[in-house]
């Protein structure tokens, strides 16, 4: 079976999760502001082991810089809705052609702490595209094997400071790669609705 049918007939049978999903940084979140709607695009690149795209953020960058996100960003009013908004975004960041993606579809949303309401969009794109970061916002873009990302061995809890109040957060380290906030939650949420292998 192709893999974007796997991954479809995955995400369409997952049960309710054992563990309960993380439903983001709502501890931390300001009341009176409401959260901005965005989205971002998890692409799973179509090979034997398939992998996961990921970008590291410029570190010139005032908000996030360095880290390790997916693409993506903010639902603007001309995107039709959060999947037009992910492609939009990947085309921008790393020069995704739109057209090369299959949409699987969207996944569970994330509330980060720094105020965005987050919409996963999952999708399988070719292997070996060649994709070229945008240098004021993305540094390099790599991959990682799905299979690694899902596995909550490597899912590691941590905790820091914050405002005054300790945070919990997730981490997962990938070689010298460390993916951890809102990009790791959003991994193990899907780690947490779909067993791996499909």
């Amino acid at each position: 079976m192709r893999l974007a049918a796997r991954l479809r007939k995955a995400l369409a049978e997952a049960p309710a999760p054992a563990v309960p999903l993380l439903p983001g940084d709502l501890a931390f979140a300001d009341p009176a502001q409401a959260p901005s709607a965005a989205a971002v695009l998890v692409a799973v690149t179509d090979r034997v082991e398939p992998c996961v795209i990921l970008t590291q953020r410029n570190a010139n960058l005032r908000r996030h810089a360095g880290q390790i996100a997916f693409p993506g960003g903010r639902i603007d009013a001309g995107d039709r809705d959060a999947i037009d908004a992910a492609l939009r975004e990947a085309e921008e960041e790393i020069a995704l052609p739109r057209h090369r993606v299959d949409v699987i579809g969207t996944v569970d949303r994330y509330r980060t702490v720094t105020g965005f309401d987050v919409t996963p969009v999952i999708a399988v794109v070719p292997a070996d595209l060649a994709l070229i970061p945008a240098e004021a916002e993305v540094a390099d873009v790599f991959e990682v094997p799905l299979a690694f990302l899902l596995d909550a061995a490597n899912h590691a809890e941590k905790h820091a400071l914050y405002q005054g109040r300790q945070r919990r957060y997730y981490e997962i380290q990938w070689q010298e790669r460390r993916i951890w906030g809102a990009t790791a939650a959003m991994l193990i949420n899907l780690s947490r609705r779909m067993q791996w292998p499909i």
